[in-house]
């Protein structure tokens, strides 16, 4: 019945979110299509943009003030901090430490939550 799963985020700042992940994950959008949609692979992660057109879309204000978040692993977590930074998009807390690793909130320039993690494995 289902044949593939990915997830997309909308954006009414459609050309300043492309730029943010396009520079956070080094790399073009695998699919483009200015002001409608674009789709980064990064690891097993398929991410779809899209620029919402109906009024009445649960995204259309640009803000997902929900339960969305995206989860990035990290061979280095200082690097990828630095990495957010330069973009202007620094994480406003600390790094937290648990059982399965070290990992940091830091949120894109739409505020959907990105979770930095790190392995213990890759410390």
């Amino acid at each position: 019945m289902f044949t593939d799963a990915f997830v997309t985020i909308s954006s009414t700042n459609f050309d300043r979110i492309v730029k943010f992940y396009s520079q956070l994950f080094d790399c073009e959008a695998r699919s483009y299509r200015p002001a409608v949609y674009a789709e980064f692979v990064i690891g097993g992660l398929r991410l779809g943009i899209f620029q919402p057109k109906s009024t009445n879309h649960p995204n259309k204000s640009g803000h997902n003030n929900g339960g969305m978040s995206i989860c990035l692993e990290v061979t280095n977590l200082e690097k990828a901090i630095e990495k957010l930074s330069q973009l202007d998009y620094p994480p406003p807390g600390n790094i937290i430490t648990a059982s399965h690793g070290r990992e940091i909130y830091a949120y894109d320039p739409d505020g959907n939550c990105l979770i930095l993690h790190q392995s213990p494995d890759r410390e």
